[in-house]
């Protein structure tokens, strides 16, 4: 049985302490950092009403009943059958790549990761003291592409990491199996540990489907990490909760040594959100995802139609749309946008300031309206 949610239902996020809504002076409607505007599943909403009710907000254990639904969850969507013990908790996938960087490099050695891509995937090796060595994708035919020969270029001796994005953030493509084999591959001959990114998985918005990198690679589990989390799925992020699975016990006793006594245990709210989300936002993410892809179809219709010196990659995945605007010879085309009372995450920092993203995780009313005013700067 379908059931239909109000995703256009409007909700004040002003004044609510928000750093989507509440950053910058002017009230510009922000379609920039990834959180969405939607109201989280009501399972979900109803969990934390009823835990918030009981009253105490002591030290929680991590419930043999959170790691079910995980464990199902993964295996029904993908067909990926996990043990709970390969379970690293973690209060979002950020620490996790720093993790990953202190863990399997040492001070000076290079970490590569594609551009452009999530900021902190260019922060978190600097951060760390090691070398950032980025290699760019590949634009062919309107599609973006894994650059696997430039890997093949840039893995110096002393490289040891490759951080990936699965699907991408903020090109939004579904790397295919065959794409993701050959990465792997590229990792074992060069004898890389391989971060792979998939808190965007469950935003898949075309017919096509995610396939772990993990169970995309079964013969490479040894050095494979992946990172996920409900927070982008079920608009969680607030509430700080993600987990990495590593299969191999050496691996993950190795991703886990730099965070002892420095990473928080996930909270009581977290824990109780992440279950009910897994367990019972199954509808509600089925009706997230039509609406998703009636705002996908509307921007880039309208991005044709109306923005004739700006170009958009068709996104297959997530809610983040990558917008070339080189064309429109702008000094700084983000604060441009928001002097039109729009706010865009530049691309300077995904490693490419000749782009904008946007984030079409609102109300449609919202997106249009958004669109409208970009009118004065793109078109």
């Amino acid at each position: 049985m379908r059931v239909d949610f109000d995703f256009d239902a409007p909700i004040e996020r002003r004044g609510t302490a928000s750093f989507k809504w509440d950053l910058y002076p002017g009230d510009p409607l922000p379609l920039w950092v990834a959180d969405m505007d939607f109201a989280s599943p009501p399972q979900v909403v109803e969990a934390l009403i009823a835990r918030a009710a009981h009253g105490v907000f002591g030290y929680p254990l991590l419930p043999d009943s959170l790691v079910d639904a995980i464990v199902a969850h993964l295996e029904q969507r993908y067909g990926w059958r996990i043990d709970g013990e390969w379970i690293v908790w973690l209060p979002s996938v950020v620490p996790g790549l720093n993790l990953a960087c202190d863990a399997f490099a040492a001070p000076g050695d290079a970490v590569l990761t594609i551009t452009p891509v999530y900021p902190p995937f260019l922060e978190a090796p600097g951060g760390r003291g090691r070398r950032l060595v980025t290699v760019p994708a590949e634009l062919r035919q309107g599609c973006w592409e894994l650059p696997l020969e430039g890997l093949e270029t840039a893995a110096t001796p002393d490289a040891r990491v490759l951080l990936l994005c699965h699907p991408h953030n903020p090109l939004g493509r579904v790397w295919r199996r065959d794409e993701i084999q050959a990465v792997a591959g590229f990792c074992r001959r060069h004898d890389l540990v391989l971060v792979s990114d998939e808190i965007h998985c469950d935003l898949v918005l075309d017919d096509l489907a995610h396939v772990p990198a993990a169970l995309a690679c079964p013969g490479d589990t040894d050095r494979i990490i992946t990172l996920m989390s409900p927070s982008k799925t079920f608009n969680l992020p607030g509430l700080n909760f993600a987990f990495a699975i590593v299969e191999d016990a050496e691996l993950r006793r190795r991703f886990q040594a730099p965070g002892e006594g420095l990473l928080p245990f996930p909270g009581c709210f977290a824990v109780t959100a992440a279950e009910a989300a897994y367990r019972n936002g199954g509808a509600w993410h089925a009706g997230l995802l039509d609406y998703l892809r009636g705002n996908r179809d509307a921007l880039e219709a309208f991005v044709a139609a109306e923005f004739p010196h700006v170009r958009m990659t068709h996104v297959e995945a997530t809610y983040l749309a990558w917008l070339d605007v080189r064309g429109l010879g702008l000094d700084d085309p983000a604060a441009a946008c928001r002097a039109a009372g729009v706010a865009l995450s530049a691309g300077a920092a995904f490693g490419d300031p000749a782009y904008l993203r946007l984030n079409f995780g609102c109300r449609r009313e919202t997106l249009i309206e958004a669109l409208d005013r970009l009118c004065t700067v793109f078109a």
